[in-house]
């Protein structure tokens, strides 16, 4: 099951759960109030025939002056429940029936643990419902995640075919022009197609990553040197120092490539990137001085962008990518002021 579908069965579940839940919960509340006014009408009736013939063990009887009592009423107190009743041919005394507190007690705890009993029961059948109900609402969703994933993974095969005639095309003309910048940004614009192609791949599929050592400030070197070329005006720094990480090669260059090259291609001109790494807290920081971004709590999420170019995936993949390898990212980022990754790489460090 993707995230998507797990986020997906999760808000169905805890919605149709958690409402038929409340739902029963008050009905059975509505009906826990009923079987106590049954019970005390139940109660009330027998001190009634008791009060003709005397013979009930359950309540406890006293004549007691008449004051202002009133008659074949039901009182409800701390001593539990009692009623007064006319004694025939007798002005002074009337009858008093009292059911103590305990024992009245005692039938409201059977009423509860009935209560409950049947309400658990029920909410157990709702959780099974609501697990069956969410498992089958996922079939429309996981029918379209399907397809567009088919779609896509056509797309990137069909692309195969006109990249392959552009890298050929353009190693050609290389080898009859000699060294030209335009061609090397031919190349270039066609490797970021591969890149694409490769980010969309990841999204796609949830492969095993396989671990390597490499070196961290070579690497990224490598990565600028192509940059500079796609954007001479943007000025490269890197400050960083020999160290060793073991971690999936591949995933950890999709991560830093996105970063930097959407820090290059939003940058306003004559603008600059710097990447530099900090030993004491083991954070690697990539800033820029581009147009920053509007809404930094959105910038994960798929398909979100606020620029026309792109769609809206790489910054998600790149999220993605980092929970899978152990990498802690944080951005903070203002319009006009530009942006800042950090990116903990503590439990990738060799050193």
């Amino acid at each position: 099951m993707s995230r998507v579908e797990l986020e997906s069965f999760l808000k169905g579940f805890v919605l149709f759960f958690s409402s038929l839940g409340v739902l029963i919960a008050i009905l059975f509340y509505i009906n826990y109030t009923k079987e106590i006014q049954t019970l005390d009408e139940k109660i009330f009736s027998q001190m009634r025939v008791c009060s003709f013939n005397l013979k009930c063990e359950q309540f406890k009887i006293d004549f007691i002056p008449l004051h202002e009592q009133s008659f074949y009423t039901l009182y409800k107190d701390d001593s539990g429940l009692s009623s007064y009743y006319p004694i025939p041919n007798s002005k002074k005394y009337v009858m008093y029936f009292n059911f103590n507190a305990q024992n009245y007690k005692t039938e409201l705890n059977k009423l509860q643990d009935s209560a409950l009993w049947n309400f658990f029961t029920i909410l157990g059948i709702i959780f099974i419902l609501s697990i069956l109900f969410s498992i089958y609402a996922l079939h429309p969703l996981r029918s379209a995640l399907l397809l567009t994933q088919e779609f896509i993974k056509d797309i990137l095969h069909d692309f195969n075919t006109p990249l392959a005639s552009l890298r050929l095309n353009s190693s050609m003309l290389k080898h009859e022009l000699g060294d030209n910048k335009k061609i090397d940004r031919i190349e270039q614009s066609v490797q970021n197609i591969l890149n694409l192609q490769q980010h969309l791949r990841s999204y796609l599929n949830n492969h095993l990553l396989e671990k390597e050592v490499f070196e961290l400030r070579s690497t990224i070197k490598t990565h600028i040197d192509m940059l500079e070329k796609n954007y001479p005006d943007i000025k490269f720094e890197v400050d960083i120092q020999d160290l060793n990480i073991s971690t999936c090669k591949d995933a950890f260059i999709r991560i830093i490539d996105n970063i930097l090259t959407n820090a290059a291609k939003y940058n306003k001109q004559n603008g600059s990137v710097k990447i530099y790494y900090d030993h004491k807290t083991n954070n690697l920081h990539i800033t820029d001085t581009g147009k920053g971004i509007k809404n930094p709590k959105r910038m994960f999420d798929r398909f979100y962008k606020e620029q026309e170019r792109g769609i809206g995936i790489g910054l998600h993949i790149v999220k993605k990518l980092c929970d899978e390898l152990g990498i802690k990212i944080n951005v903070n980022s203002a319009p006009n002021e530009g942006t800042e990754f950090t990116l903990n790489v503590s439990k990738l460090t060799l050193d």
